[in-house]
């Protein structure tokens, strides 16, 4: 277990160095798919030939492909990052409460990096057999300080970086970033750089109406930029609900290898589209990033 304060390095993650972790010394691109039928439930059963990846609009060959967990090659990691500012004060309890029980039911995670934020940020790292002490820390946090959201996401993507594998982030907020250094269009690019899908869990209920939708879009963009999702719970049992579903998608993801046509480090982003070819289940819906930079 190591903790760490990580708000002065966050000046440095405009340009993060390092391999991006979808993709392998041969330039293979991992893709995280998941297909949601038209009651939103995932569908699970599919195999290579059902899928079609495009490139900037040019299908690529599948190369490799997985149903569930992708095995040892691609471990998976949860990042946990819980929203400790102030304005989290009534809802913080639940918040912490409501990621021990995510914890307990992820098994496949290999371990938890936790990150609380507030002014600062403050990250740790945790084995299964040290989750006694994780969970105590979750529920030791005071609401206190502003908000450095997109500081302390972009921290946690930039050390996933240095991680061969899949990450998934699960980050408790109320989505209004008062005190980064980031920018949110700096942010948007280390989300293009790696490997990581984020959940958003979004506490807008005390949130003036003003303000509301306006952070509801920013958390839907952050997420959806990944292939994950956003939710906002009214209660105690939506965000049970919301946890079952993210479970599943877990669960019933894929993993989708292309070898990508393009070789040239230049930093420009290659759009990534997949799609499905049978046409017999109507009202599907595929969700994966939205494309990566390199």
């Amino acid at each position: 277990m190591l903790w760490l304060v990580c708000l002065a390095a966050v000046t440095a993650l405009a340009r993060p160095a390092g391999q991006q972790q979808f993709r392998a010394a041969i330039d293979v691109v991992h893709l995280p798919v998941v297909v949601t039928g038209r009651d939103g439930g995932v569908v699970t059963g599919l195999s290579a030939s059902d899928f079609t990846v495009f490139e900037d609009g040019r299908p690529q060959a599948i190369t490799s492909f997985a149903a569930g967990a992708p095995g040892d090659a691609l471990p998976l990691y949860l990042g946990l990052l819980l929203d400790s500012s102030t304005s989290m004060d009534r809802d913080l309890k639940v918040a912490a409460n409501a990621a021990v029980r995510f914890i307990d039911a992820l098994e496949e995670a290999v371990d938890v990096t936790f990150i609380d934020f507030d002014t600062s940020v403050r990250l740790g790292r945790f084995s299964p057999p040290s989750y006694p002490h994780l969970f105590a820390r979750i529920r030791s946090g005071r609401a206190e300080g502003y908000t450095a959201l997109y500081d302390a996401l972009a921290v946690y993507l930039q050390s996933a970086m240095t991680r061969a594998g899949q990450h998934v982030v699960l980050l408790h907020t109320d989505g209004g970033d008062s005190a980064s250094r980031m920018s949110i269009s700096q942010l948007h690019d280390l989300l293009r750089m790696g490997n990581s899908i984020v959940y958003v869990v979004g506490y807008l209920e005390h949130q003036p109406g003003s303000a509301r939708v306006a952070q509801q879009m920013r958390m839907s963009q952050i997420a959806r930029e990944t292939g994950g999702d956003a939710f906002f719970p009214g209660s105690a049992r939506d965000i049970d609900e919301a946890y079952a579903k993210i479970l599943a998608e877990i669960a019933g993801r894929y993993t989708i290898g292309y070898v990508s046509p393009k070789t040239t480090e230049d930093g420009k982003f290659r759009k990534v589209e997949v799609k499905l070819t049978r046409t017999d289940i109507r009202g599907a819906k595929v969700r994966t990033r939205t494309g990566y930079r390199r």
